[in-house]
């Protein structure tokens, strides 16, 4: 019997640079969670912010949303971040898989740096409902394309 080839590659800086450039390059994200009553995946779209000094995430969600109440059950989800061609295999193209552990910080001190990225986001940012997580990323996993698959951790992210 042959033996199978691990078709995980060693991360190198073109993987960390990629990886990087999509945390950049994009501004939404796949979130998914774990529906608390259910113990079912759930998926949702949410807007993001990267703070690469802090390999961090954050983003803005109001309380009404299901993945708010999801997420204050059980921290632990998952972001997936990439963009879908308008030709071609989509799933050749790279995306970025983000296991990730979400706390609610301090709205007002990442007031700044969310309406940096969203500046229409000033109509609602000081909504009752609404309040800012925190996505601290545990481990990545980098899809660069077929056959380009890489396993990171959060020193990676950072410059």
């Amino acid at each position: 019997m042959e033996k199978a080839t691990n078709p995980i590659r060693p991360t190198d800086d073109a993987a960390r640079a990629l990886a990087r450039g999509i945390l950049a390059d994009h501004n939404y994200a796949a979130l998914g969670v774990t529906d608390p009553q259910t113990g079912a995946p759930a998926l949702s779209r949410v807007a993001y912010v990267w703070l690469p000094e802090t390999a961090q995430i954050l983003s803005l969600i109001s309380d009404l949303s299901a993945h708010s109440r999801a997420l204050a059950e059980r921290p632990n989800c998952g972001l997936l971040i990439g963009s879908v061609p308008d030709r071609g295999d989509p799933l050749t193209h790279p995306r970025l898989s983000l296991e990730t552990y979400a706390l609610p910080c301090d709205k007002a001190e990442k007031k700044a740096a969310y309406l940096a990225a969203y500046p229409k986001a000033k109509l609602y940012f000081d909504f009752g409902d609404f309040r800012m997580v925190e996505f601290t990323v545990k481990a990545a996993f980098l899809n660069g394309g077929f056959g380009q698959a890489f396993h990171l951790t959060p020193d990676d992210l950072r410059p």
